[in-house]
């Protein structure tokens, strides 16, 4: 992977882990690394799901790419939150 691919995939993390954490209600406790790494994740798992249902490439802005994106980031989110709150 270059370097502008890597640049470009974090800050599609970011703007993704963010858009997850406003979907999930309520206070989150994680920090915004974890943010950002849910969030990559979330968009390379939801770019690769989007492609199976062959609605990844679309003209103009894939927004069903998108919202799988958002929602997987959430869910993410969420379970992370959960996780690392039970602990304490």
């Amino acid at each position: 992977m270059e370097i502008s691919g890597f640049i470009s995939a974090v800050i599609i993390g970011i703007v993704i882990g963010i858009l997850g954490r406003l979907v999930v209600p309520g206070r989150q406790r994680i920090g915004i690394i974890w943010t950002i790494l849910v969030g990559v994740v979330a968009a390379l798992v939801g770019t690769f799901i989007a492609a199976a249902f062959d609605v990844a490439d679309t003209k103009g802005i894939d927004w069903i790419e998108l919202a799988i994106q958002v929602v997987l980031a959430g869910v993410g989110v969420a379970a992370l939150d959960r996780s690392r709150s039970t602990r304490r």
